[in-house]
């Protein structure tokens, strides 16, 4: 049976599909299958995988030339070059140009000498005239040419008031500017939040009536030293609140080492340029001494300078150097003295013959290397010292007047320049900001500031800017918007805010959309029209009357104190009439009093006896006439 099957099957798949078709009594099986060649598939891959790796293969070879051409073109640059130097004569040098292969040289290049040979790399086009020796030029210049380097093409100008300015500080970062001056003000100014219209976001007396000497921000920028024309210097935070007052000495004490503060005025005063915490103050008791933050009950060490007699003198300025190890001070008469930060009792230099005598030292200020002192003198000149040798100065310069004893003077921060300003009297030219070279001492540059004293002066060393102090209340910026950073740059661009008209609502306004109609309020339409119907109202618009000085009038007593009968006089009405006479005040009411006796002389009219009064006797006459020295002595 099985059997039988199998053979079934086996002739019914050697039938073709017609024969099958017509056995089982159908048309077809449906749609003919598609038949794929797959010898003829697999010849045309690999037909098309050949024509492909041929187009590669053409395109890298063409690459690959022109690369060999670029490599064979630098190669024989070089080697011709290495053959036109090895040459001595022309004859060798024809021999190896018929060796080149490839272009010639442009000629141009075949002139050029060893400073072309210097050069690596392909040659430059011909027809470049390229700027590079100018550039290089240009850039030795600058670099040469110091003035090109100071910051004056554009200033601001901020007005701190209408008396000198005769403290500036700026905090290490240069974000913000503090000045102070005679009329005892402190003005912070922020560079980042300040607009075109240059105002200071805050002004404060931190001492009361005393003209500020010197203003310095702390290495860290966190706090501020304010000395003052009192005897304690103070220690403000950045935005102008108290953070330590130095201790007052004793007046008493003639040795002033013995005192724990200083007890006359203070005239200059800097913070220690490596510890946050110390600062360091002079004072007309003559000495200086130096101060920790963290301890203001007494002063950390104290320096007392000497005349050649050994008598005391009076520093007006003083200064730490730049790594901090060393203390100078200039005196009153005219000495420049210079101590050991650690050592307080012997100089370590002095020059006895700095300035002269009797003219006030207005500043001292080391340069950024630490070797050279300079020296701004009431004598109007301007020294610099050398620290190795300091014995006399190294240069001076004269003529430069001075009428104030905090005249700055400073370096520039690349160490080349030296800036003072120069005083003038009212109504008598401008004063200038004038510039020395520091190796010449040459007068190379001067800056026209205003018809005034130029005081006080700083040169930023992270800004690039100028700040400059003058005697009519001007602080002044000098900036150039491609050599300074920051500072002044930052609010020259900011446009200056419209003041808004203050419109305020005359009572709150309580929105209820969904309210009953006989519980909503009337809706504002403008508060421009509240404001003029409130000025209308003689209630509202009343303006309040200034207080009253002087004795008081209109029913309205002056100031007035908190007891009873501050308060029994201010609500009962004064008797105003004149008692400067007071027999005569008295007097007023005898007529009244003896006609309708009221108080007093009803209560006595049965006791009080009748006044009897003595009558004048001739002997009382005869003596009344007898000569002065027989009258009877009482």
């Amino acid at each position: 049976m099985i059997t039988t099957v199998l053979a079934s099957f086996a002739g019914a798949a050697k039938m073709s599909d017609g024969d099958m078709a017509s056995v089982m009594g159908f048309s077809g099986f449906g749609k003919k299958a598609r038949t794929f060649d797959l010898d003829a598939i697999f010849e045309q891959t690999r037909r098309t995988a050949i024509e492909r790796s041929q187009h590669v293969l053409g395109t890298f070879i063409n690459n690959h030339d022109l690369f060999l051409l670029c490599l064979t073109l630098s190669f024989s640059f070089l080697f011709r070059k290495q053959e036109s130097n090895s040459s001595s004569d022309s004859d060798s040098d024809s021999d190896s140009d018929s060796e080149i292969i490839g272009p010639p040289v442009p000629r141009q290049h075949t002139t050029q000498e060893d400073d072309d040979d210097d050069l690596v790399g392909p040659p430059l086009p011909p027809g470049y005239t390229g700027s590079n020796a100018h550039s290089d030029d240009d850039d030795d210049d600058d670099q040469e040419n110091p003035v090109k380097k100071i910051p004056d093409t554009h200033e601001i100008t901020l007005q701190h008031g209408t008396k000198t300015v005769s403290a500036l500080g700026l905090d290490p970062s240069g974000a913000r500017l503090v000045t102070g001056g005679y009329d005892y003000d402190v003005r912070f100014w922020d560079f980042a939040g300040m607009d075109q219209a240059l105002q200071a976001f805050r002004s404060l007396q931190p001492c009361e009536c005393h003209q500020i000497k010197s203003l310095q921000y702390s290495i860290t920028g966190d706090v501020l030293l304010v000395v003052s024309g009192n005897a304690q210097a103070k220690v403000l935070d950045r935005d102008g609140f108290n953070v330590m007052e130095c201790v007052k000495g004793d007046q008493y004490i003639v040795d002033m080492a013995n005192t724990k503060g200083h007890t006359a005025m203070l005239n200059c005063g800097c913070w220690h340029p490596k510890i946050k915490e110390e600062f360091m103050t002079c004072s007309n008791d003559g000495t200086v001494r130096t101060w920790d933050l963290n301890s203001e009950k007494k002063h950390k060490s104290v320096f007392k300078p000497r005349s050649f007699q050994g008598k005391k003198v009076i520093p007006t300025c003083c200064t730490y150097s730049r790594d901090g190890k060393l203390i100078a001070a200039g005196c009153q008469d005219g000495t420049i003295q210079i101590w050991d930060r650690n050592l307080s009792v012997h100089t370590k230099f002095h020059c006895r013959q700095a300035h002269t005598p009797g003219s006030e030292t207005s500043c001292l200020s080391f340069s950024y290397d630490g070797m050279t002192l300079a020296s701004r003198g009431g004598d109007d000149t301007l020294k610099t010292w050398d620290i190795r040798n300091f014995r006399k100065p190294v240069n001076v310069a004269t003529g430069l007047t001075n009428y104030f004893s905090m005249t700055d003077c400073c370096f520039s921060p690349d160490d080349k320049l030296l800036v003072t300003g120069t005083s003038v009297k009212k109504d008598e030219g401008n004063g200038k900001l004038v510039f020395f070279d520091r190796a010449s001492f040459q007068r190379v540059y001067e800056i026209e500031v205003t018809n005034a004293s130029v005081v006080r002066c700083l040169w930023h060393p992270k800004l690039n800017q100028i700040m400059v102090g003058t005697s009519n209340g001007l602080a002044k910026v000098y900036y150039d918007p491609v050599k300074s950073h920051r500072g002044a740059k930052l609010c020259v661009v900011k446009s200056q805010r419209k003041e808004k008209q203050a419109e305020t609502l005359t009572q709150d306004y309580i929105i209820t959309p969904h309210a009953l109609p006989m519980f909503r309020e009337a809706r504002q339409r403008s508060t421009r029209k509240q404001l003029e119907k409130d000025r209308l109202d003689p209630k509202k618009s009343h303006k309040p009357e200034p207080p009253v000085s002087g004795p008081g009038r209109g029913g309205r007593v002056a100031a007035h104190g908190g007891t009873l009968s501050s308060f029994i006089v201010k609500n009962i009405a004064l008797d105003k009439t004149d008692d400067s006479n007071p027999r005569e005040a008295i007097l007023r009411h005898a007529k009244d009093a003896s006609e309708n006796p009221y108080w007093v002389a009803p209560a006595y009219t049965q006791t009080q006896p009748e006044p009897v009064f003595a009558e004048e006797s001739e002997e009382d006459e005869e003596a009344d006439k007898e000569p002065e020295w027989k009258k009877r002595k009482i």
